[in-house]
């Protein structure tokens, strides 16, 4: 009787959906070039999304998944873009490395514009050392801008290897997306929350769009 009891409480239980964040698996990859992912920055207007690389920046067009511009940077040797910010309306983005420096560029022709005082929307430097971007930093420091995201009560947080693992308000994990192509240790994948989707990368270039529950 305990036996026949036991057996229909593990049914039931395998029944109950368990929580998660996001659907699985990834609704959507748009491949961009083969380089790892540092940071993830949504346009204005919700219509482009920038990729921040180890070689550079890639602005890419979400309805086609199709490349519109690559922004090719280069701050003391290092291609490394690890902060991006676009302006109001979406039509300049500024890229920053590990200093700090601050590269504006046109996104109607992809080029840079040097006259930066002419934009009085850039983050000045004291804003620049805040999160971590400064003069005398070395080029192999890692400064993942976005290691946790929040969507209601649910928090995305990078891991080791790659890995995001959702956490609910308790801080009990939920949900972990891993990725096991992904052999360094030390890369943290961006967190980027819409209000649909939850959107990551990967070390090798591939950005990934799932669909939240």
């Amino acid at each position: 009787m305990i036996r026949s009891a036991l057996l229909v409480a593990f049914l039931l239980s395998s029944l109950v959906p368990r929580a998660q964040a996001v659907l699985e698996p990834v609704a959507r990859t748009i491949k961009c070039a083969k380089a790892a992912v540092n940071c993830l920055v949504l346009a204005p207007k919700g219509d482009r999304i920038l990729v921040g690389t180890e070689d550079g920046a890639e602005l890419i067009d979400l309805a086609t998944g199709k490349r519109v511009h690559l922004l090719a940077f280069n701050e003391d040797q290092s291609t490394e873009v690890w902060h991006a910010q676009f302006n109001e309306n979406g039509e300049y983005v500024m890229l920053a490395g590990f200093t700090g420096k601050r590269a504006v560029y046109d996104l109607k022709t992809g080029q840079p514009d040097g006259r930066l005082a002419r934009f009085t929307w850039l983050p000045n430097s004291l804003a620049m050392k805040a999160i971590g971007l400064k003069v005398g930093n070395s080029p192999f420091d890692r400064y993942y801008q976005q290691e946790s995201a929040q969507h209601g009560e649910i928090t995305a947080k990078a891991d080791k290897n790659g890995t995001i693992v959702f956490h609910d308000p308790k801080g009990a994990a939920i949900q972990t997306l891993t990725f096991p192509t992904t052999k360094d240790v030390h890369y943290r994948a961006p967190c980027l929350f819409t209000d649909t989707e939850f959107i990551t990368a990967t070390v090798d270039g591939r950005v990934l769009f799932y669909t939240l529950r």
